[in-house]
C-alpha cells in the first residue's frame, strides 16, 4: 500500500470517529489514544516481510500466551474464570509485563462438545474475555490449542494428560490403551504413545471426517467472534493460529517429514485459510506453524521441515515455537545460557520467513521456573529475548549492528494468573487434584501469579520481562538492541556493554538499562514508538538522538520530536514517541535510565559519538 493511500485511510478513520454525537468520545477511541492511534489500529497486515499497522509503520508484537488454563477443565476450556479476571490479567500484562499482544488459547473440545454443534455459551464467554484484552489496547491472535491431541485419550490414573479434540472425536477411533513407556517428559508422548500417534494420524487423514468437523467449528468460531465484536475491536484481532505444534503422529511408509509438510500439513492450512475468508477474516493472516520438530536443538529429535516447499506470502505468517530442549533436559546442557546462545536458532527463523515471503513470530518460548533445571531460567530467557531483538550477540553488536536483521515478534509461554492456585482434577480423577504450578503435566512456566490479596505480581525479573522494544517504526528499522541488566540470582547480567570507544555514551548509560534503535524514515508524520518499561520513568530517562537530546522527556505534542505518552488502553503503560517527518533519512535513538541530570556537555558529546558511530556503520 502506498504511503498516500495509508494516510488517506488514516484520515477516513479519523473523520469516521469524529462523526459522532457532539461531546461523545469517538467509537474508535481507547483511553489515552492520541490523534493517530485509531488509524494505526485500524488494521494489521503483512507487507514487505514485516507486520505493518494502519499507518504503514512496522510493528513488533511482544507479549504472552493467555493461557495454559485453557488446557484444563476447571474453567471449561477458558483462560479465565470470569471477565473480571481477564480484565485484571490484561491490565497487568500491559503494565507489568510490557506486552502489546497475546496469543489467546481456545479449545476445540469446549467449542464443539457435541459433533456438529458449537456451544454458543463457550463462544460468548471466550469472546468476552478476548474483548477484555482488546479494550486494554492489546492485540490478539487466537489459537486452537492442542497437546497430545486430547485429554480423553488418557486413563484416569495416567501420569499425563492432553487437551484439544472433543470426547466424541476420540470415541470414534478404536485407539489402544495409552502408554508412553519410560517417558520422564510429557512431550515424549507425541511420538511414543500409540494412542496419541494414531489419533493424530487420523486427524490429518480426515478419518471419520475429523478434520472437516474441526474446520467447520473453526469457521463458526471465527464468524461468531467477528459478529460479536465492534469493527474497532475486531481490527485488534490480528490473525489466527490454526493448530498448535503440528506433528504427523506417524508417517506413511516412505514418507519424510518434509513430504508430510508439503502434502498433508500445507493443504490443511490452505483449507483453513479459505475458512478464514468465508468467516470474514480475509484481511487477516493465518499464523501457520511448521512441523513441531523442524528446529529442535537435540539432533535425534530434529526433523527436516520449516515449510520448505511452500510460499506463504502476505496472507500467512511463519509461526514457530522454540524451547531449549538441551537446557530443559538437564543432561545435554550442564551450564547456563550465555551471550548469543540463541542468535543462530532465531536467525534461522528470520531466514525461513524471508524465504517464504512473509514475516515471523515465535509464538511460544520459555523455560521451567521450578524444578531441577530452573536455575538456568534467568539466562535462558535473557538469551531468548536477546535473540528476538537481534541476530548479533551482545559482545559483537556495536561492531556489527547492520547484521541484526528484523526485530522478531514473540509470545512467551505463558501468562496464567492462577499459577499455584489451581484445582484441576487430572483426567477427572478426584484423587489427582493438581494445584501447583500450571496444573498441567507438572509444568511451571507462568510469568505471573496472584498474591494473597488477589493482586497480579511477576514471578520473573521485571527488568527482563518489561522491555524496551520498537512497537511501531515509521520507516524501516535497521537495527535494535536492549541491555536489560536482568539478574541471575544476585548477579547482574550485562552482555552488551557500551564499548570504551564511546566514553560519553558509556557515562550516560552507567550501570543502567539502555536501548538503541536505528531506522530509516519514510515521510510519516506519525511517530516511531518504543515501549517504555516502568523502570524508565520520565524523571530518570535520557534520550540521545539525531532528533535532539533530552533528559526527562516532555509530554507528546505534534511538534515535539522526542516525547512520552501513555499507551492506549488505560493501563498506565507508557511509550516514547520519536517524530521524524522526513523521508529516506537515517535516524537513531539511545534510551537510557542510568544517568542523573546529565550535563549539556555530556549529552552533546554522546550525541557526537553516536552520530559518528552510525555514519561509520551504516553509510
Amino acid at each position: 500500500m502506498s504511503k498516500l493511500r495509508v494516510h488517506l485511510l488514516g484520515v477516513l478513520v479519523l473523520l469516521t470517529g469524529l462523526l459522532t454525537t457532539t461531546g461523545a468520545q469517538p467509537a474508535s477511541a481507547l483511553p489515552d489514544d492520541l490523534w493517530f492511534d485509531p488509524a494505526a489500529a485500524a488494521t494489521l497486515t503483512v507487507q514487505n516481510g514485516r507486520f505493518t499497522d494502519g499507518l504503514g509503520r512496522e510493528v513488533v508484537l511482544r507479549g504472552y500466551n493467555v493461557s495454559g488454563e485453557t488446557k484444563l477443565k476447571e474453567n471449561n476450556g477458558l483462560p479465565f474464570a470470569s471477565v473480571a479476571d481477564a480484565r485484571k490479567s490484561a491490565t497487568a500484562l500491559r503494565a507489568l509485563g510490557g506486552g502489546n499482544s497475546v496469543r489467546f488459547l481456545l479449545s476445540w473440545a469446549y467449542a464443539e462438545p457435541t459433533r456438529g454443534q458449537v456451544d454458543p455459551a463457550y463462544l460468548a464467554a471466550a469472546t468476552d474475555q478476548i474483548r477484555a484484552f482488546l479494550d486494554a489496547g492489546i492485540r490478539v491472535y487466537p489459537d486452537f490449542h492442542q497437546d497430545l491431541y486430547s485429554r480423553w485419550l488418557f486413563d484416569s490414573d495416567s501420569w499425563y494428560t492432553g487437551d484439544g479434540a472433543p470426547k466424541w472425536a476420540v470415541d470414534l477411533g478404536d485407539y489402544p490403551d495409552e502408554y508412553c513407556g519410560i517417558c520422564p517428559f510429557w512431550g515424549q508422548n507425541i511420538t511414543s504413545n500409540a494412542a496419541v500417534t494414531q489419533a493424530t494420524y487420523d486427524f490429518w487423514h480426515n478419518e471419520y471426517g475429523l478434520q472437516d468437523a474441526f474446520l467447520d467449528t473453526a469457521q463458526k468460531t471465527m464468524a461468531y467472534v467477528k459478529q460479536n465484536l465492534t469493527a474497532t475491536q475486531f481490527a485488534g484481532v490480528v490473525g489466527f493460529d490454526p493448530w498448535n505444534e503440528p506433528h504427523a503422529g506417524t508417517y506413511d511408509s516412505g514418507q519424510t517429514s518434509r513430504a508430510w509438510e508439503k502434502d498433508v500439513l500445507w493443504p490443511f492450512y490452505v483449507k483453513f485459510r479459505a475458512r478464514m475468508d468465508a468467516a470474514g477474516w480475509q484481511a487477516k493472516p493465518a499464523f501457520v506453524e511448521p512441523n513441531l520438530f523442524w528446529n529442535a536443538n537435540i539432533d535425534f529429535q530434529k526433523q527436516e521441515g520449516g515449510l520448505l516447499d511452500s510460499t506463504l506470502g502476505s496472507r500467512y505468517v511463519f509461526n514457530t515455537h522454540f524451547y531449549d530442549q538441551k537446557a530443559i533436559s538437564g543432561v545435554f546442557m550442564w551450564g547456563k545460557a550465555e551471550d548469543g546462545q540463541y542468535v543462530g536458532d532465531f536467525g534461522t527463523v528470520r531466514d525461513r520467513a524471508t524465504a517464504t515471503g512473509t514475516t515471523a513470530i515465535i509464538s511460544e518460548f520459555g523455560h521451567p521456573l521450578s524444578g531441577s533445571v530452573s536455575d538456568k531460567a534467568p539466562t535462558v530467557y535473557k538469551a531468548m529475548y536477546q535473540a528476538l531483538d537481534s541476530r548479533v550477540k551482545g559482545a559483537n553488536w556495536w561492531a556489527n549492528p547492520a547484521s541484526s536483521g528484523p526485530v522478531l515478534s514473540g509470545s512467551q509461554w505463558q501468562w496464567d494468573i492462577y499459577n499455584g492456585r489451581h484445582h484441576e482434577l487430572m483426567n477427572d480423577n478426584p484423587n489427582e487434584v493438581q494445584t501447583a504450578g500450571d496444573a498441567w503435566n507438572d509444568e511451571d512456566l507462568s510469568a505471573v501469579r496472584l498474591d494473597d490479596s488477589g493482586k497480579a505480581v511477576l514471578r520473573q525479573d521485571a527488568r527482563m520481562l518489561d522491555r524496551v522494544y520498537p512497537s511501531a517504526t515509521a520507516g524501516r528499522s535497521l537495527t535494535f538492541t536492549y541491555e536489560d541488566r536482568s539478574r541471575d540470582g544476585s548477579t547482574t547480567l550485562t552482555w552488551n556493554p557500551v564499548p570504551s570507544s564511546l566514553p560519553n555514551v558509556a557515562q550516560l548509560v552507567g550501570s543502567g538499562q539502555y536501548a538503541l534503535q536505528v531506522w530509516r524514515s519514510d515521510g510519516s508524520a506519525e511517530p516511531t514508538e518504543l515501549h517504555l518499561p516502568a523502570s524508565f520513568p520520565n524523571a530518570s530517562t535520557t534520550v540521545v538522538s539525531d532528533l535532539g537530546t533530552v533528559f526527562g522527556p516532555p509530554a507528546y505534542t505534534r511538534t515535539t520530536p522526542i516525547a512520552t505518552a501513555a499507551e492506549p488502553g488505560g493501563t498506565g503503560s507508557r511509550r516514547l514517541l520519536l517524530t521524524a517527518a522526513d523521508s529516506g533519512v537515517l535516524h537513531y535513538a539511545l534510551v537510557a535510565n542510568g544517568a542523573t541530570a546529565p550535563s549539556a556537555a555530556v549529552l552533546s558529546a554522546a550525541r557526537a559519538e553516536l552520530s559518528s558511530w552510525m555514519a561509520a556503520e551504516f553509510n
